[in-house]
């Protein structure tokens, strides 16, 4: 499917959808603490959206080909869980590292975000983990302008992270996003200078890098939804996912 810029005023309206989106999180924030559990904080965050933001929580009963419905209003991923975790039972702990991530539609438009969350007081590898891979998100972000390339994108976090001695998460990457959750094109976190498609203005899409500590592997929970990883450490797009 080919790309389609956005207009102005689909920007605009993705402007608002992103700041609310982000607002979700500036909100829970102070929640995240020791023995809230995950279940607790998709309560608070689907009364804040939809009760005093008025938008709709994007990932309640989503369901792609293949998949059943996601059952809750956010993603939580604790430790080892790359992405994609449903919120439960599960209590946090302190050195727990944690990813929320938050999407809203407004007036017919997403907006896709996530944060990491320190619980308490996490390893100094955990911190060094969620630090290195909020450095590849940015450096990711940098290369993006008109005329550039989405290898451009991929081989910068690519090049941080193994520097570091971290690995990429493969089999998800970022997406383009507007009136769909998920659009064209897709954003590998990973690649070549130079190659891919080039990018325009108007072009709309998340950099959202997942970045391991060990190998790249992972797998899928019995779920079908939560996506860990097979060795000790994982953290994504500036959140830890651990």
């Amino acid at each position: 499917m080919a790309v389609v810029p956005k207009s102005a005023e689909e920007i605009e309206r993705m402007r608002v959808a992103g700041r609310l989106a982000g607002e979700v999180l500036d909100f829970i924030a102070p929640h995240v603490v020791p023995g809230v559990s995950t279940e607790e904080l998709d309560r608070l965050c689907h009364d804040y959206m939809v009760h005093e933001q008025g938008t709709v929580p994007a990932p309640l009963n989503y369901a792609p080909p293949g998949y059943k419905p996601f059952p809750k209003s956010i993603c939580t991923s604790v430790n080892h869980q790359v992405c994609h975790g449903i919120p439960g039972e599960r209590v946090l702990k302190s050195g727990d590292i944690l990813n929320i991530d938050i999407t809203v539609i407004k007036d017919g438009f997403h907006g896709d975000t996530s944060r990491m969350f320190c619980v308490g007081q996490p390893s100094i590898q955990a911190r060094r983990l969620v630090d290195a891979t909020f450095e590849c998100m940015w450096l990711g972000i940098l290369a993006v302008r008109p005329g550039a390339f989405l290898g451009d994108i991929g081989a910068a976090i690519q090049r941080h992270a193994e520097t570091r001695g971290y690995s990429i998460v493969r089999e998800f990457c970022g997406h383009g996003i507007g009136r769909r959750f998920h659009e064209e094109p897709q954003v590998l976190h990973y690649g070549r200078p130079g190659t891919g498609l080039r990018l325009e203005p108007g072009m709309i899409f998340t950099v959202e890098p997942m970045i391991n500590a060990g190998r790249p592997a992972i797998r899928e929970l019995a779920d079908g939804w939560t996506i860990v990883t097979r060795t000790t450490a994982c953290r994504r797009n500036g959140s830890t996912r651990c």
